[in-house]
């Protein structure tokens, strides 16, 4: 589904030098409080003033997190004068956080930031955490009457109540010959538990968590069913967000944070292994039971999504938001504030920004 994994740009020189000292830590499965980042050589640096930063989670810590956790532990925010202050997941969505000011950044989605800023929420993605869509149409491997999209058509999908679903789904299964009509009920429960169980025929779920949770488990999806493989277009399906207000009133703070989280998520590239403990050390209640899962999730997304086709983390295309956006704009599903249909295709440059970046993150 992603492609073949890009030639690696190393770690910037703070995070270099620091890479003995995360080593050890990680091997003696030290926590995940913040370690003191070196620079290189003899020289010697002065730390900006300390700012706080607040990230809004958009789910209990994972890998899609891996690179925010590596950067605290190496000391790089610290280094780069950034006191880090994690939400943890709540009812309210990070998007509604940081529009509303009640966080500087937050972890996001390619469609959810599209619905929030159509809606007039001020968002705006300032970093693809994952390079590329994650997403398969999850479906029982031992189901024999489901081999392609079209046969999706009457069957029950266990949803998750996000108005993407919908035209993803419908898409897809027209490409392959459908109708796209199915049965939508609510899923209360992990979707390979929804789908193995028979409450439904099929669901969305991440190649990079919930198909490897349930291999493991010996519940596992059918291969091939990945979105992009489907004829998707490719989307991020991981950003970080943030506000035009913020960006706009603090804007050293902001690159000073994000070249900090673009060496934290290459330095999970370039060592999922001591990334993934890294993880598991923030979060040993949580994730201290699901080693393998936090492991085979780390390296996967350290091939294939961490990194753009030049080797860097974060960057974003116009293109790439272009056609997933499109798709939804033509399928009629972004609305206004008001809730009326956006009759004007959006301006899709204007909804990212790689401004706050280092230089050379075109």
């Amino acid at each position: 589904m992603s492609p073949a994994q890009p030639r690696r740009r190393g770690v910037c020189a703070a995070a270099a030098a620091a890479l003995v000292a995360v080593t050890a830590l990680v091997a003696g499965c030290g926590g995940s409080g913040s370690g003191t980042a070196s620079t290189a050589g003899s020289a010697v640096t002065t730390t900006p003033a300390p700012a706080t930063v607040t990230v809004a989670l958009d789910w209990v810590p994972n890998t899609n997190h891996t690179g925010i956790y590596v950067a605290n532990a190496l000391g790089l925010y610290r280094h780069a004068g950034i006191n880090l202050h994690v939400l943890p997941y709540g009812t309210t969505a990070p998007e509604t956080l940081v529009a509303a000011g009640k966080a500087d950044f937050g972890i996001s989605y390619e469609a959810g930031t599209i619905f929030a800023r159509a809606a007039g929420e001020d968002v705006t993605a300032v970093f693809a955490i994952l390079q590329h869509d994650a997403l398969q149409v999850g479906v029982r491997a031992t189901n024999t009457a489901i081999n392609s999209p079209k046969d999706l058509d009457g069957k029950t999908y266990a949803g998750f109540g996000t108005p993407d679903e919908g035209p993803t789904l419908k898409y897809v299964i027209r490409r392959d010959g459908g109708t796209g009509s199915f049965t939508t009920v609510d899923l209360n429960t992990s979707a390979y538990d929804a789908v193995w169980t028979g409450k439904a025929d099929f669901t969305l779920s991440y190649t990079t968590w919930e198909a490897i949770q349930g291999r493991l488990a010996g519940k596992p999806f059918k291969s091939g069913f990945g979105l992009t493989q489907l004829g998707l277009p490719d989307n991020y399906s991981t950003l970080m967000i943030s506000s035009n207000h913020f960006l706009s009133g603090h804007g050293d703070v902001a690159r000073r944070f994000l070249a900090a989280t673009q060496q934290g998520y290459e330095y999970a590239a370039a060592h999922p292994a001591q990334a993934a403990r890294i993880l598991i050390a923030a979060d040993p209640n949580g994730l201290g039971s699901q080693t393998t899962l936090v492991e085979e999730s780390a390296d996967l997304l350290a091939r294939n999504y961490y990194l753009d086709a030049s080797g860097v983390a974060g960057p974003e295309t116009t293109d790439t938001w272009a056609g997933y956006g499109n798709l939804l704009f033509d399928a009629g599903a972004l609305a206004n504030s008001n809730g009326a249909k956006l009759t004007t295709r959006p301006e899709w440059s204007t909804y990212y920004t790689n401004a706050y970046l280092p230089a050379g993150a075109k």
